[in-house]
């Protein structure tokens, strides 16, 4: 018996004269009632056998198998507690989107920092696994969107200190009993139920694990979290790597509520039981009809998927090829019967995961969460497009927002609208590049790289497919793996948390006990007293970190900026130049080192302090007017405060008109002008969460049992920094401009009281100064500058005009050195005018059927080269070489080129040389 082994001997299994078996075909072991049994259950090693025969004493729906489950454990000591947003980054900053019901709870309370929000308790947790999108609709039982039902304990060894939980409240054998007790609620033949020995690992932590398997089907897994990577462990795990056990050991379990309810009735795929509506109605709109003996087919296929796994099968045609071989019909018969009906099953199913992600406030752009609800959207509408789908995807997206719940369902069709039209625009541009890409592989003879894929896919939406069909068009080879839009989503599916090493400081700073904070006791005192506990001197020698027990100092956080001021005591005054918190425990860098344990007096730079403080509060103002006027799925991407100005970045999928501007600007003042207090308290994390939801965590997420709010009108926002005491504090609230920062991510720019009166005036003087140029009024100034811009416009165009003009003549006239050059003839000219200028006289002799190389020396030495068509000479190069001889380099496609360098009096000597350059690369 290995290390391992062990613990998988429960005394629940002996009670119930469970038989330990070794699979005959995989080599898994397995617990069973039946002492007969030789495999283990699972798929390829059994078939499904629910299909038509359901494995439940009752049929039930999705809505009805969360109710059963969740009641089921509430009845038994569980205190049912409601879902977490799919965005797992609202209160984490290590993951993106949830992914499984144990992300609710990491890393604050599986490591004991924080209780949970109750122990024991249920929950039926929506989640999004991106590596399954490739899967989906293929196989049968994957969906990319899916519920979790769960229960959870929370345990600590009895011996263990320092956690925010105590003692055991129950472990494997009841984890094991209650998973028995609910498939007999069920009506289940619990005879048939195999629990296969499974061990996890994720994450640097570990522990046995069990898949629970009924009729063909994992139903559900025990994860018992115990083990931490240890090298001198005593367990060794699946990784290679040694494990210890943990102070903390954690029930987590996974019943997948689709499966659940598939089993319960029976149908081909998990698809039918989960989303009947949507299919129905999308076979409609796409006209497909089945006949009897094509229904009994793909009923007869569908038993067979359970063994189809994208990531592991070595392709979908070999795949498909094996089950086709199964049922006695020709593949290609098969393929051409299953692909869209496996469409439709995929559209249905991305449908949902798009209504989580929107529902719950994502927007797409070009990175992290945004860049994943642009994927799924952007491959859902070109599955839409290909299997003939005539309905808007804003409204198939809306009728499972509708299912869902949610309310800001005119968000959700409104931005879905908005991608579409984007994903147009960019298909488009996308299109021309992949046609270039083709041609220049196809000319190479290689095929084009996968990375080359990937990377038209992030920039324009182009879809693997597409990729594939012009590319053969053009005689040019690629190849895209069955699992791409997996890879992708892998690529982009998480967030860096490194750290750097610890330095000798950081070890002092581990050894001091917590600064006191007195800055959220007054946050409007700017003087104190206090002990000096330790100096650090930094590397350079010139600078100085003063650790006191007790500061007034606001250290850098949340986008606020440090307060600055002295420490003083009798004999010396240092300055404090910025100040950081590293562990609780507070940094004042200084420019002059103060005595261990001496008593200093603090004074904070007060002009400094109240800017900072109304310019935060400000923050909160702005987007709170911001979600009034943009909508409620506005929300934090970054923040900045400053003493003359902040911005704030929201997440948003268009750009933010002058409009919409005018009226923030006035929801904002309102709110001013109300000048009602501004209040902070410090509740239960838990409680915060239950009655304000994760939109408290706009600016970060905090650690620690209890959260500081700040409520500010009606918003309410976990917040460490200071702020003033009422609204009216802040004073008036101008915002300065707005600008895209990323797609996705606008940008607020703003000043608040004295800031916001001289940002103002500012903007008066330079409006007053523009009045004074055009000797007009300030109110005339638009016009006036309107009328002139359009003037000068006309003006450009008529110079472009007469240049070409002039470059035609001088193409007629024949100006430059004409010479031979193999059948053609080329002309080169020194020109010293503009870019324009040249380029235009490059065009009009290539025009002429000559070869053209035009020279410079205006401001720095350069060079155009045109060339007819049908003349085998490649301007690029002509260029790159020219370019070369005057210190600098250039080029561009065969028939135009231009490029340059710095040395001016090397340019004529290159003209004289351009013959022999012709002729060497017509040679070529």
């Amino acid at each position: 018996m290995s290390e391992l082994d062990e613990e998988y001997q429960l005394a629940y299994f002996d009670e119930e004269d469970f038989t330990r078996g070794e699979c005959s075909s995989c080599g898994a072991h397995f617990w069973s009632r039946d002492p007969e049994r030789e495999t283990c259950g699972e798929p390829p090693c059994a078939q499904y056998d629910f299909i038509d025969a359901p494995g439940f004493a009752e049929e039930y729906t999705l809505e009805e198998m969360r109710e059963a489950f969740l009641s089921f454990f509430e009845a038994n000591g569980h205190e049912r507690i409601d879902p977490y947003p799919v965005a797992a980054n609202r209160w984490r900053d290590d993951v993106l989107l949830t992914q499984a019901s144990i992300y609710d709870f990491q890393p604050l309370v599986t490591s004991g920092q924080t209780p949970p929000p109750a122990n024991p308790l249920c929950i039926s947790q929506p989640c999004i696994r991106m590596q399954d999108i490739d899967n989906v609709g293929k196989t049968g039982r994957h969906t990319m969107a899916f519920e979790m039902m769960a229960h959870h304990a929370f345990n600590t060894r009895e011996d263990a200190e320092g956690y925010a939980y105590h003692g055991e409240v129950y472990w494997k054998d009841e984890t094991v009993r209650y998973c028995d007790q609910f498939f007999e609620s069920m009506g289940a033949d619990i005879e048939d139920i195999t629990y296969i020995e499974d061990p996890w690992v994720g994450g640097g932590n570990a522990g046995p694990a069990i898949e629970v398997i009924y009729r063909g089907v994992e139903l559900a897994t025990l994860v018992f979290m115990s083990m931490e990577q240890d090298p001198d462990g005593d367990y060794e795990m699946k990784d290679g790597n040694r494990y210890s056990k943990m102070d903390t050991y954690i029930v987590d379990t996974g019943y997948g509520l689709e499966r659940w309810t598939w089993v319960s009735q029976g149908t081909p795929t998990v698809y039918e039981a989960v989303y009947p509506d949507a299919i129905s109605f999308l076979k409609e709109n796409a006209g497909i009809e089945l006949t009897e003996e094509e229904q009994r087919l793909v009923h007869d296929a569908a038993k067979l998927a359970g063994n189809l796994d994208i990531d592991e099968a070595e392709d979908m045609e070999s795949a498909r090829a094996g089950i086709a071989d199964e049922l006695g019909v020709d593949a290609e018969e098969l393929t051409a019967l299953m692909e869209p009906l496996e469409t439709i099953y995929a559209i249905a199913d991305h449908c949902r995961t798009l209504a989580y992600m929107l529902g719950d406030g994502i927007v797409p752009s070009s990175v992290g969460s945004g860049y994943l609800v642009r994927m799924v959207l952007r491959r859902t509408k070109r599955l839409v497009d290909e299997v003939g789908v005539d309905a808007p995807l804003d409204e198939l997206v809306d009728m499972q927002a509708e299912r869902l719940g949610y309310r800001n369902r005119d968000t959700v069709r409104d931005i879905v609208r908005t991608e579409v039209a984007k994903y147009r625009e960019t298909l488009d541009r996308g299109g021309r590049r992949v046609r270039q890409l083709a041609d220049e592989y196809a000319e190479r003879d290689d095929p084009i790289p996968l990375d080359e894929v990937v990377e038209l896919y992030d920039s324009h939406g182009i879809q693997p497919d597409m990729v594939e069909e012009i590319a053969a068009e053009r005689g040019a080879t690629v190849d895209i793996p069955e699992d791409f839009h997996g890879q992708v989503a892998a690529r982009h599916g998480s967030e860096d948390a490194g750290g750097a090493a610890a330095s000798e400081a950081d070890e002092r700073v581990a050894d001091l006990p917590e600064t006191e904070r007195l800055y959220y006791d007054d946050q409007d005192r700017t003087d104190f007293e206090a002990v000096v506990l330790d100096v650090i001197e930094r590397e350079a020698g010139d600078a100085y970190d003063v650790v006191l027990d007790q500061t007034m100092f606001y250290p850098e956080g949340g986008g606020q900026p440090a307060d600055h001021g002295t420490l003083s005591t009798d004999d010396e005054t240092a300055e404090v130049e910025d100040v950081q918190r590293r562990d609780g425990v507070i940094l004042h860098r200084t420019d002059a080192p103060l005595g261990k344990g001496e008593f200093v007096r603090g004074r904070i730079d007060a002009t400094r302090r109240r800017r900072l403080m109304a310019h935060h509060t400000a923050t909160h103002i702005v987007v709170h007017a911001a979600r009034q006027v943009l909508g409620e799925h506005i929300r934090q991407a970054g923040a900045q405060k400053g003493v003359d100005s902040s911005r704030i970045d929201v997440q948003h999928y268009e750009r933010i008109s002058r409009e919409q501007v005018r009226r923030i600007e006035l929801v904002a003042n309102t709110i001013v002008t109300d000048n009602t207090p501004v209040m902070q308290e410090w509740p239960d994390r838990h409680e915060a969460e239950e009655k304000y939801g994760f939109d408290l965590y706009q600016g970060g997420i905090p650690p620690g049992t209890n959260v500081r709010l700040i409520h500010v009108a009606s918003d309410v926002q976990a917040c460490g920094g200071t702020h003033v005491g009422r609204t009216g504090d802040v004073g008036a609230i101008k915002v300065l401009s707005t600008e895209r920062v990323q797609d996705g991510v606008e940008r607020i720019v703003f000043a608040a009281g004295d800031a916001a009166i001289e940002a103002t005036q500012r903007t008066e003087d330079a409006l007053a100064e523009a009045a004074t140029v055009l000797d007009v009024s300030p109110t005339e100034v638009p016009e006036t500058a309107a009328r002139f811009f359009e003037e000068w416009k006309a003006r450009g165009k008529e110079i472009a005009d007469l240049k070409e003009q002039l470059a035609v003549v001088r193409a007629e006239a024949s100006e430059g050195e004409a010479v031979d050059v193999g059948d053609t003839t080329a002309v080169v000219q020194r020109l010293d005018a503009d870019m324009g200028e040249l380029r235009a006289t490059a065009n009009a002799i290539a025009e002429e059927g000559k070869v053209a190389v035009i020279g410079s020396g205006r401001d720095s030495a350069q060079f155009v080269v045109a060339v007819p068509d049908g003349v085998p000479i490649n301007a690029g190069e002509v260029v790159g070489e020219l370019a070369g001889r005057v210190g600098g380099g250039g080029g561009g496609p065969a028939d135009f080129a231009q490029g340059g360098g710095p040395d001016v009096d090397a340019l004529d000597d290159a003209l004289d040389d351009a013959p022999d350059v012709l002729r060497q690369v017509l040679n070529a």
